[in-house]
């Protein structure tokens, strides 16, 4: 019998299961009201076993009454929006408790001589941690931490780059403080609003740095040789973005091969993929942890970016599909900014732009806990030395797009989900469902889905357990042949 995880539509971020309403203990579940309505929302189901298994109430009314009572008495502020709705699920009787995102964030817990403010991280409540909470307190404000007031003058600093690249781009010129005051630069009195500290030529916020490091070797540290090159960076955005993207191409190398008409280079990263990552790091970073800075770790195989603070509803890109994540800017005056400067586009299309520079096989991988957002992006060379082709390292080429990067590789960009789920499992049997989301960058929940529906249509079989069996492509070979130039 399916459990009613299975048969829920929702992310895991998004419910929670109690077996009651444990009225002497409801910290159990108020801090899930909590963390909920300081996210996106969510739903408590009561009369449900952790595991799923519906186990039914004996009286859903009075257990309404009881929920509706604690939360009003130990959730501040209070909760405006909360629907209590009956079910019934294998003719038993069941409650479900919605909450929606709340606009007066942070919506705390009191009881127990406690005041804690939870937000969701996975399937977990948990509570807020001071960077998470400065957060809450700014949304419940209403503000961002980009448009806060500083302490420093708009008068003590220069805008040399800014004004230029920006005539660059649009023909126009930066005459007078009005322009700075438009864009969210200048507040009243000369005072500058951290957007306009973190855009000025001496940038005199500390944590506007980046840390790049060529490690030698598959991992942090080695044998002989722990780094092969290594830098810091400390400036305004715009500079962080043109050094970051320097240290990258000086510790690249672009293979070629030569064609009737010309050549064909393939760089070991795709430029337009290294410059969307380095992009969305600098303008989505959590500016409020204090020193803290973006990373960038090159290996032989791969290459990550590092940038402090997750996602800013508290969800895990992990275990989202990528086409479905909604565009939160956490900084959006300087995502303005950016767009303004070509610099990146307005609809929030960053993490799709990264993915679709690469073959299917070798997706990008995105990962993100409440502290930090990690991009992988993998060496499409490693690995391939034997191949009869030229190389040029460390050209500095900046971004060419009219280069095709993605020519003879022999890959179907426009891959669908089923095709590349029967291609991991072709390669390898014994993945599980998290395995395979790795592998394609698919979410979990995707790849749930989409194995159960190609199991029900008789595409593949599972052999043994779920815990230690593998997976089967019924008709293999018919696939293998159908699928062999792809």
């Amino acid at each position: 019998m399916a459990t009613l995880s299975q048969l829920l539509i929702a992310e895991a971020t998004e419910y929670d299961f109690k077996s009651a309403a444990e009225v002497q203990k409801p910290r159990s579940w108020l801090k899930s009201v909590s963390a909920f309505a300081n996210g996106v929302g969510g739903s408590l189901y009561f009369g449900v076993s952790d595991d799923g298994v519906v186990l039914g109430l004996e009286d859903p009314q009075k257990v309404a009454g009881q929920i509706s009572d604690l939360i009003k008495v130990r959730i501040e502020p209070a909760i405006r929006n909360l629907v209590l709705e009956p079910l019934q699920v294998d003719g038993k009787d069941i409650l479900r408790v919605q909450i929606s995102g709340g606009a007066n964030t942070p919506y705390y817990y009191t009881g127990d001589g406690n005041k804690i403010a939870y937000y969701r991280i996975g399937s977990v409540s948990a509570p807020a941690p001071a960077a998470v909470l400065n957060e809450l307190l700014l949304k419940g404000l209403h503000q961002t931490f980009d448009a806060l007031e500083t302490k420093y003058k708009f008068s003590d600093y220069s805008y040399t780059l800014f004004e230029a690249t920006y005539k660059q781009k649009t023909s126009l010129s930066i005459n007078t403080p009005k322009d700075y005051g438009s864009f969210g630069m200048l507040l009243h009195n000369d005072t500058l609003s951290f957007v306009g500290a973190l855009f000025a030529d001496q940038c005199p916020i500390y944590q506007s740095r980046v840390f790049c490091t060529r490690w030698n070797g598959l991992r942090k540290g080695g044998l002989y040789v722990d780094a092969l090159d290594n830098d810091e960076f400390q400036s305004n955005v715009m500079t962080l973005l043109t050094d970051a993207l320097k240290f990258v191409r000086h510790n690249s190398s672009v293979k070629w091969k030569k064609t009737g008409s010309g050549r064909i280079e393939m760089p070991d990263y795709p430029p337009e993929a290294v410059h969307e990552a380095m992009v969305n790091a600098l303008v989505h970073r959590d500016y409020m942890i204090q020193g803290s800075e973006i990373h960038i770790d090159m290996y032989d195989d791969r290459l990550e970016i590092v940038s402090p603070g997750g996602m800013p509803d508290g969800k895990r890109i992990q275990d989202l599909n990528i086409d479905e994540v909604a565009s939160i800017r956490r900084n959006p005056i300087i995502c303005d900014l950016f767009s303004r400067l070509k610099l990146m586009e307005r609809r929030g299309s960053g993490l799709r732009k990264i993915i679709d520079q690469y073959p299917y096989d070798a997706i990008p991988l995105f990962r993100s806990t409440e502290q930090s957002f990690v991009v992988t992006l993998r060496n499409l060379n490693f690995g391939k030395e034997s191949t009869p082709i030229g190389w040029e390292h460390g050209v500095d080429r900046g971004v060419d797009h009219g280069v095709d990067h993605g020519v003879d590789r022999g890959v179907d960009r426009g891959a669908n989900n089923d095709d590349r789920i029967l291609h991991a499992i072709a390669r390898e049997a014994a993945m599980t469902q998290n395995t395979i989301a790795t592998e394609t960058g698919l979410s979990v929940r995707t790849v749930s889905r989409e194995i159960k529906k190609l199991r029900d249509s008789g595409v593949i079989r599972r052999i043994g357990s779920d815990r230690t069996g593998s997976w089967e492509i019924v008709n293999r070979d018919d696939w293998m042949h159908k699928h062999k130039n792809k």
